[in-house]
């Protein structure tokens, strides 16, 4: 049952099984206010296997750009359009979430991007990988990182 994400209080509603979950809870979280604040978009997940399209679709993604697959269980996604990008997230039970921004027009910027929940190792498929620090109120202190996509998808 998809659920929006409540930045104003923030829950582990699905997330439980993380060993990182109020960490991973916040970085969903810190996503949603940024698309509410500016977009004015409801950031709303549901169960990854109510979410079979978007999670598969950002795995082939992954495989197909840099041979990446993600060893951790996907726990929610969604899938979204905020004006001309296609937005796509996952978050995983490790506590890292990834995210495909796909702007709809040729020639427009298309990436993915990862983020690890604080209290969370870089996974062994991500170590190639520089990881930013940024501070967040809602969840501490994020990494992340990101690759350009080449391909159409």
């Amino acid at each position: 049952m998809p659920h929006a994400v409540d930045f104003g209080t923030v829950s582990t509603a699905g997330l439980e099984s993380s060993p990182v979950a109020a960490a991973l809870a916040g970085l969903r979280a810190n996503e949603a206010r940024y698309f509410k604040n500016k977009y004015d978009h409801v950031f709303t997940v549901e169960p990854a296997g109510d979410a079979a399209a978007t999670v598969e679709w950002v795995h082939r993604i992954l495989e197909d750009e840099r041979g990446i697959v993600i060893s951790s269980p996907a726990l929610e996604a969604t899938e979204f359009q905020v004006e001309n990008i296609r937005m796509a997230y996952v978050f995983y039970e490790s506590g890292l979430s990834v995210n495909v921004m796909y702007t709809l027009e040729d020639g427009g910027k298309r990436a993915v991007g990862f983020k690890l929940s604080d209290g969370m190792e870089i996974p062994g498929e991500l170590g190639s990988f520089k990881f930013a620090r940024q501070k967040s109120k809602l969840a501490g202190t994020i990494r992340g990182s990101y690759f350009v996509i080449k391909n159409e998808h």
